[in-house]
């Protein structure tokens, strides 16, 4: 089966915000300060509610016949509307078990109101049973199905009280963890213009998540020492290939987690 791990992040969508809180032509860091106060006083938190977010990247590791491949989509695409079509074009074209990290909780919710901004087709997504019976009682909707494997839903046993962050589990396995910035620091270094930083970031979070994964497939018996050993090796060599600083920066802190960098 293809396998699809991917991760997201998100900029203030300060179009809508401006028109949700008639903010006429203020600018984008302007409009943003609103919506971060707006949302202070309503919810006691900064982070905004997931209609008002933009998506920026979509970083992505497939993992299918043909081998094993690091990408993003954006932010180099001409449009947010593109990455969000090349991203459910995928899922249409590989049907892949979707694997991610809370994207139940934020990164296909915020997909899902990005996809409906645009009209954007996502037929196979959204496909319960009525066209492919396969899909009847494994769908990519049904919070206990496996077409989408919502790791930190499912290894908290489905409980907000175990719920742990991304961070934590993957230094408690030796990962490498946040490499140089968080998710908090995005809009600040948008603004800044490092979108190239951004993306890095998010292939960094994306990487950890697969190797939670792939020990998650180790655990569960869908992986056996040797396969998952293979793996492991796979992306080794991916990493090594790559002429990308930010890879060989992950790579290096992966084969020495005392290291520091």
């Amino acid at each position: 089966m293809n396998t699809l791990v991917f991760d997201i992040e998100t900029i203030p969508d300060t179009e809508l915000g401006r028109r949700l809180f008639g903010l006429g032509d203020l600018d984008d860091e302007a409009a943003a300060k609103v919506m971060y106060f707006k949302q202070k006083q309503a919810r006691d938190t900064d982070f905004l509610p997931l209609v008002q977010h933009r998506v920026l990247v979509v970083s992505v590791v497939l993992r299918n016949r043909e081998g094993l491949h690091v990408f993003s989509l954006g932010p180099d695409l001409p449009s947010e509307k593109e990455i969000i079509q090349r991203f459910f074009d995928g899922i249409e074209r590989y049907s892949p078990e979707l694997v991610s990290w809370n994207g139940s909780g934020f990164d296909l919710p915020v997909l899902q109101y990005r996809a409906l901004k645009y009209g954007v087709n996502a037929a196979r997504y959204w496909e319960t049973g009525d066209s492919d019976r396969d899909f009847r009682y494994n769908n990519y909707l049904s919070r206990f199905h496996w077409r989408h494997i919502d790791l930190m839903d499912v290894l908290s046993g489905f409980q907000g009280g175990g719920r742990a962050s991304l961070e934590q589990v993957a230094l408690s396995l030796g990962l490498p963890g946040k490499l140089g910035m968080s998710g908090d620091q995005v809009w600040e270094y948008f603004l800044r213009g490092k979108v190239d930083e951004i993306k890095n970031y998010c292939e960094s979070d994306v990487l950890n998540t697969y190797l939670v994964y792939l020990r998650f497939q180790l655990m569960r018996g869908l992986l056996d020492g040797t396969q998952y050993e293979n793996e492991l090796e796979l992306l080794r060599q991916k990493l090594q290939g790559s002429k990308e600083p930010h890879l060989q920066r992950f790579l290096d802190a992966w084969n020495d987690p005392t290291s520091g960098v």
